[in-house]
């Protein structure tokens, strides 16, 4: 099968596309047919060897959506030629390629409402937003949140899951993405470009930081006493506050079918949209990736693989 890959640790110059072996259907799993896979940040750290990876050829890539070619042993409620999508069991990516094998209990049945190009987009997103902001910092209406990094996929989502809940959300973005991020339902929309958002928001109940470095530790200035913050690109530890009246929460994001079926869920009852999505061909996977960790695009890139 072609797929992206790296065979050592490095910058963009190490992303190689290519042929690696197809991947054998295991008993409790099935064999999926990839039609679209999506870019996250973790992609490109997987690159850089910020994870704990060490076997090569790595294969990229941890969210995807495509059709069951194969059906193992012990699985019983999926068939050939369902169309799914779902995100890949920690520590074992390869969604940039034309084929992956996982585990079934995984994987949920794709809406024929959501293209797949559309699923892939909304995959770890989705399960990352909804862990950070119902199961980590359990927002409750009336609430005020800031969301940090606005116009990127995750907090797209969350802005939304927040609206939703009823919360005041307040985000952060470039002047660029402030139309699109009303249209998600911002209350509040800083340019961090022109404003330092910790004079421009207090007082907030919950933050979700997407972004990392110096922005959160400074996240924590705007939250009121007792508050809490909710950390994804800090590592795998949340960052210790300065201050001792906060928590400092670090997302779990597990994997399990019902949490796709809760992201096309709320896909389907019009809580969230599909972000805006920027397309690559599975054989451009390396400058998806630099795209990607340049930061300077807007919802979500995804690789066309079929």
């Amino acid at each position: 099968m072609k797929a992206v890959y790296i065979e050592q640790f490095g910058g963009p110059e190490v992303v190689k596309y290519g042929d690696l072996p197809d991947p054998v259907v295991r008993r409790g799993g099935v064999v999926v047919d990839i039609v679209a896979a999506s870019v996250n940040a973790a992609d490109w750290k997987v690159r850089a060897g910020q994870y704990k990876q060490t076997t090569f050829p790595l294969g990229l890539g941890r969210d995807f959506s495509g059709v069951v070619s194969a059906v193992g042993e012990g699985v019983d409620d999926l068939k050939t030629g369902d169309d799914v999508f779902g995100v890949c069991e920690t520590g074992h990516d390869g969604a940039y390629a034309e084929k992956i094998a996982i585990s079934a209990a995984i994987v949920a049945r794709k809406p024929e409402a959501l293209s797949h190009v559309n699923a892939a987009a909304l995959a770890l997103t989705g399960l990352t937003a909804m862990s950070a902001i119902e199961d980590t910092l359990k927002l409750k209406p009336g609430e005020k949140i800031l969301i940090q990094g606005g116009a990127g996929g995750v907090a797209g989502f969350a802005i939304q899951l927040a609206k939703h809940i009823g919360a005041h959300v307040v985000t952060t973005a470039s002047a660029v993405n402030h139309p699109y991020l009303r249209t998600l339902g911002a209350d509040e929309i800083i340019d961090y470009n022109a404003v330092d958002f910790t004079t421009a928001v207090k007082d907030c109940d919950a933050v979700f930081e997407t972004v990392g470095g110096d922005v959160a530790q400074k996240s924590f200035q705007v939250l009121k006493p007792g508050g809490r913050a909710a950390f994804i690109a800090s590592g795998p530890e949340a960052p210790k506050p300065e201050r001792a009246d906060v928590k400092s929460l670090r997302p779990p994001v597990g994997r399990a079918r019902r949490h796709m079926e809760r992201v096309a869920q709320l896909f389907l009852e019009g809580v969230v949209r599909v972000p805006e999505i920027t397309l690559f061909s599975l054989s451009q996977g390396g400058e998806a990736l630099s795209m990607s960790e340049k930061r300077h695009f807007r919802g979500k890139i995804v690789l066309q693989v079929r």
